[in-house]
Formats: C-alpha cells, sequence, structure tokens
C-alpha cells in the first residue's frame, strides 16, 4: 500500500481533469518498464526466541523488531535509502542512488513489502529480487527474525498480530469492519506479490485492462499459496482471495465499467469518485474522512469534515490509493490478483503479464482468448478458484488449460520482445514454474498441504523456515 503524500494543490474541479492525470501516465513503448512489488511474513526464528516469546510469532514493531530492521537497512546501505516517518515514527524506506525508485514499506501488522524499482528487463528484476533478499537477511537474522513469504498467516489470529503505527492504518481499521466480513484480515493476515506495467495510450490501457482484468482469476488460481487458517487447512486454496471476497466490495473486485463500452480514463475516474474515502493530507496530518464522497465534496457539496478545505488533485491522487480492484490503474496498470510465494513464483508472476501485455502480437491474442467468454463467467471464477485452483472448471475443461493457452501467448509474446541477459539468456526461461504446474505439477498450495499430512505430521509451524528467503 502507498504511503500518501499530497503533494500538487491544484485545485480539482472536473473529472476530466482528473482523467487527465491518468493520461500523463502514457508513455512511448522505449519507456514502459516492470516495477515488481512484493510482501513477506516476519516470524521469530526459534533458536533466537527469549523468555515470554514464541517461536515463529510475528515481530512487534518495536523493540528489536521491523523498526529495527528497517534502521539497520538504512545504516548498512546509507546512501541508498532515506527514512518515510509517521508521526515520528520510521514507517518505510525511500530508494536513491543505486536504489532509486525503489522503496521499502510496511503493511498493517509488519508485513515487509519491497516495492521495486521500474526496471526494463526481467533480468533485471531477478537481479533486485536476489539484492534485496541477500540485504534484509543477515539484519534479520542478527535480530532473531526470517521472512515467509505466503498469502495468508498460516498459523496467527488476528489477536495475536501487530499493528504497524501508520495513521493510514488506524482510520482503516476503524472503518473495514462497517463495509465487509474480512477487512482486518486482509490487513493484518495476507501478503501478495504483483507486478507494474505501462501503457501506451488510452486505447492501450483499456485493451490490457480489460485483458488483466479478466485473467486475474487464473493468476490466483497459479500463484495459490495460502491454504491454512490459524494452524489448519480449511479446504480453501488461496486464503488470501478468498479474504477479498468480502472485505469492501465497494472499492474492490472487478469494476463493470472496465467491460462496459466506453470505457476510458474518465469511466475509471467515474468508479473511482464514487469510491467512499478514508482521508486526507493537511500539514503534513492525516485528516480521517472515511465513509465521505469525494464526488460530493469536489461538486461543492457539504461533507463532514472537509467543509474548510477544497479539494485537490493531490487529494485524488491519495484516493486512488485507496481502491482495490483487481488491476489497479494510475499512471499504470497493477496486477493484483496473486499470492505471495517464492522468489520463483514473484518472478514467475512479473514474467507473465509482461509476455502477455508488452508485445502487440501477444496483447492481441489474449484479447482473443479473453473475449470468447463474456465478462460475468470472469467473475464468476474470482468465486470459486480460491477454493479450487487450477481444477476449478472452465468451458469444456478447466482453469489449468486457460491458464495453459495464457502462458503460451506470454511465452510469444517474450520471445517478441527478445531480451536477453549478457549470457544470451531470454526473458521466458523465468515461465519455468508456471509451464510445470499447467503440466500437472502441484501448486505451491498444493505442496504444502501434501507436507502438512506428510512430513510435517500436522505441524503447520514448519512452513516458516521452509518457506524462508
Amino acid at each position: 500500500m502507498s504511503n500518501p503524500g499530497a503533494s500538487d494543490e491544484t485545485p480539482a474541479r472536473t473529472v476530466a481533469q482528473l482523467a487527465e492525470v491518468l493520461a500523463q501516465g502514457c508513455k512511448p513503448r522505449d519507456a514502459w518498464r516492470i516495477g515488481t512489488e512484493h510482501e513477506k511474513f516476519g516470524f521469530l526464528r526459534p533458536e533466537a526466541v527469549k523468555e515470554g516469546q514464541k517461536a515463529y510469532s510475528a515481530p512487534p514493531y518495536a523493540p528489536n523488531g521491523i523498526e529495527a530492521l528497517l534502521k539497520g537497512l538504512q545504516k548498512f546501505e546509507p546512501d541508498d535509502w532515506t527514512s518515510v516517518l509517521d508521526n515520528n515514527n520510521i514507517i518505510g524506506l525511500k530508494g536513491r542512488g543505486d536504489a532509486a525508485g525503489a522503496a521499502i514499506s510496511l503493511e498493517p501488522a509488519g508485513q515487509f513489502e519491497l516495492s521495486g524499482a521500474p526496471l526494463r528487463t526481467l533480468h533485471e528484476t531477478a537481479e533486485e529480487l536476489t539484492a534485496h533478499f541477500d540485504a534484509v537477511r543477515p539484519i534479520a537474522r542478527e535480530l532473531g527474525l526470517g521472512f515467509a513469504p505466503l498469502g495468508f498467516h498460516p498459523t496467527a489470529t488476528r489477536a495475536e498480530l501487530p499493528w504497524m503505527p501508520k495513521s493510514r492504518y488506524v482510520i482503516m481499521r476503524e472503518y473495514m469492519p462497517k463495509v465487509g466480513s474480512m477487512g482486518l484480515d486482509m490487513m493484518q493476515r495476507t501478503c501478495t506479490v504483483q507486478v507494474n506495467l505501462d501503457f501506451g495510450s488510452e486505447q492501450d490501457m483499456v485493451r490490457k485492462m480489460r485483458v488483466s482484468m479478466a485473467l486475474q482469476p487464473v493468476a490466483t488460481a497459479l500463484f495459490a499459496n495460502s491454504p491454512f487458517v490459524e494452524g489448519k487447512p480449511n479446504n480453501i486454496l488461496s486464503n488470501r482471495a478468498q479474504v477479498w471476497t468480502d472485505t469492501d466490495n465497494a472499492r474492490s473486485g472487478m469494476p463493470a465499467c472496465v467491460f462496459e463500452d466506453g470505457f476510458s480514463f474518465e469511466r475509471y475516474v467515474e468508479w473511482v469518485l464514487d469510491v467512499p474515502m478514508y482521508f486526507i493530507m493537511r500539514d503534513g496530518k492525516m485528516r480521517n474522512v472515511a465513509g465521505r464522497s469525494f464526488r460530493a465534496w469536489m461538486n461543492g457539496e457539504r461533507q463532514d469534515g472537509l467543509e474548510d478545505v477544497t479539494p485537490t488533485i493531490g487529494d485524488f491522487e491519495d484516493h486512488i490509493t485507496t481502491a482495490f480492484p483487481d488491476v489497479r490503474l494510475k499512471q499504470f496498470l497493477e496486477m493484483r490478483g496473486a499470492d505471495a510465494g517464492s522468489p520463483e513464483m514473484m518472478l514467475a508472476l512479473s514474467t507473465l503479464w509482461t509476455g502477455l501485455l508488452y508485445d502487440d502480437a501477444a496483447l492481441e491474442s489474449a484479447w482473443e482468448l479473453v473475449k470468447s467468454h463474456p465478462w460475468e463467467d470472469y467473475v464468476k471464477l474470482r468465486e470459486i478458484v480460491p477454493l479450487m485452483g487450477l481444477d476449478t472448471p472452465w468451458g469444456e475443461g478447466t482453469v489449468r488449460d486457460l491458464a495453459a493457452q495464457m502462458i503460451a501467448i506470454a511465452m510469444d509474446g517474450l520471445q517478441g520482445r527478445d531480451m536477453t541477459d549478457e549470457s544470451g539468456q531470454t526473458e521466458w526461461v523465468y515461465l519455468a514454474p508456471l509451464t510445470s504446474l499447467v503440466a500437472g505439477a502441484p501448486t505451491q498450495a498444493e505442496r504444502w498441504l501434501e507436507r502438512y499430512y506428510g512430513a510435517w505430521m500436522g505441524d503447520v509451524s514448519r512452513i516458516f523456515l521452509e518457506a524462508e528467503v
């Protein structure tokens, strides 16, 4: 989740004006980049547990927890990171120098997130992932911490997890239970991996948005990695995705407007304007305006807590970050349908969507694939795949068959990009974990279930060290 910081004080007056904010993201093809974001759960390593602590429990913010890790990273690489503060608490790092364009941030219960820099190739993405884990690992070990990228916390109740000192999360924590049954689970107990990709024009954005929105449930099935809740299986392969089915449906899911005739930057703005607000920033402080209407505010109608201020472009840019559709449009597109997973799967996620969306022929093939079914079929698919994964029925076959078609198209798209590293290796090699899955290999969730019923003998805590990065 983004750290707010409204900076553009231009008054926000019209839908067209706000649509232009999104349109500024249009870039020529040679400026298209790949930005990978991934989250992971921290845990106390068993050899470092002290009296009163529990092995594999979530680390606190302080002492000797997440705050110390952030400060350790900044001390270890002082030229690369500057602190991000919230009421004098360090709640993230902003990249500079060699890390320019990257950021490290905290999810509500201390899930540790790298928002990667915009990179030209997937080879650079692979190097960035490796460098991040190599930097975090020794500092975390010194603190007695480990990190495991999983889609849903496998053992903890919400009450057992900490809250990070971020003003935004105080507002969300109060508001979420009013609008869905699983919003606090989303905040505290989920981790995702996503890739951010560019578009060249409004028409290009529309095509990419429709293709990626429709196919997010397939990504959910491929990357399912959260079959446990509070120490036991619950017959769901992606509990992270299941949580999103009842978090806050006014701001999440698959907005119907994406597939309606005339979808555009303006139409997306219209949808966002009807997403209830969370906050605005004024004088460096966050003001709680949860549930208020940005549209009514912009139209000059009274909104409690907003009587003394005028909406700005910066307010709108912050507001966009509080909408959580499966594909989020900002000045780029965010693919949001996958569980966090192994480093190989994190890279495969970025590779899949890059192959589908960054080559014209591949994008056209993907669009032909998508429009062979009505929009409603993908909405229904989203509801079922958290439970059944790749075995979910689809047409005359299963989602595994649909995934195989997606991967074949992505492979062609990556070959069309023809981006090789210094050794001549092509980008499509990073699809290897996915080609295994569509050939019949178990998903990450299914492998963990095999371990649970086999070698672990029902002890889910074993997952932490086996999944550790």
